[in-house]
């Protein structure tokens, strides 16, 4: 059902020049993401809102409270008197970010490019390569805004904001960083014929982020070979910048940095899924 109705769509979408999105193309790929999502929506509950709610209560609530006094300021960076679970709360939701846009650019990417074909028979309507990538992106974002969303929803019920209004722009920022992973990986998702990769990707990508990029603690407690690699990564520069904002104490230069370190990820991922799904798709 979902198809046919998506491929109504497409049948009546129309190019808008060369090199251009078309606003109803890349809508409909939109929809179809959209419908196919709501038939299995149920799967994808426990690791999107169960999993980061529970770890939140065990790691913030259970764990954090052993961490106290002094030594909380110092393993929250300097963040004393509001708690462990305020300082790890953002960490998580920017996590939950990654590993959600990271998981939509794999299995679901490669279904429609190799085992279903949906992506080629998009192209037999009026469909460009460059609408199913508007599309499909456009789905990503929604999804990431989702889980963002109702992370940031469970932090204020938890009472894990103490930043005021400002703080709702974690939200774009953790669907940001979701972006900067789902970009590169649908690139590399392109390229592939078979899953094996992916496992790849999560055990020594996505995990080590999960735990290293400063979720738990701040990353000047990594051994000093660690950090600069952590510098460089999109994870440490979206938890950095969502826990300035959650906390209330935003730095204009230094956050600056991060926004346009998260933003040259998903620019060049853009870039790099653009050229890797014209190959595929296009013999």
């Amino acid at each position: 059902m979902a198809e046919s109705v998506a491929a109504g769509r497409l049948r009546t979408a129309r190019p808008r020049g060369v090199g251009t999105v078309s606003f109803a193309a890349a809508l409909a790929v939109l929809e179809y993401c959209a419908r196919v999502y709501r038939r299995n929506w149920r799967g994808t509950m426990f690791m999107t809102f169960f999993s980061p709610i529970l770890f939140l209560g065990a790691m913030g609530f259970g764990l954090g409270s052993f961490v106290s006094g002094g030594a909380s300021s110092a393993a929250t960076g300097g963040v004393s008197g509001l708690g462990y679970a305020t300082f790890l709360a953002p960490g998580l939701m920017v996590a939950t970010c990654m590993q959600t846009g990271s998981f939509e650019a794999t299995y679901p990417v490669m279904g429609r490019l190799v085992w279903d074909k949906v992506y080629h028979a998009m192209l037999a309507t009026p469909i460009r390569v460059i609408d199913i990538l508007a599309g499909q992106f456009s789905w990503f974002a929604v999804r990431l805004t989702l889980v963002a969303a109702a992370y940031f929803v469970v932090m204020i019920v938890f009472g894990l904001v103490p930043g005021g209004l400002p703080a709702i722009l974690a939200i774009p920022i953790g669907v940001l960083t979701g972006l900067s992973f789902s970009s590169w990986i649908a690139a590399f998702a392109a390229t592939q014929r078979n899953d094996n990769g992916f496992s790849i990707i999560f055990r020594f990508l996505i995990t080590p982020l999960f735990l290293f990029s400063g979720t738990f603690f701040p990353i000047e407690r990594l051994p000093a070979f660690l950090q600069p690699v952590a510098l460089v990564t999109p994870t440490y520069h979206g938890v950095a910048l969502t826990r300035d904002l959650t906390l209330g104490r935003v730095d204009l230069l230094p956050d600056s940095v991060h926004l346009t370190v998260l933003v040259a990820f998903v620019i060049g991922g853009l870039i790099a899924a653009r050229i890797t799904f014209r190959r595929a798709l296009i013999k």
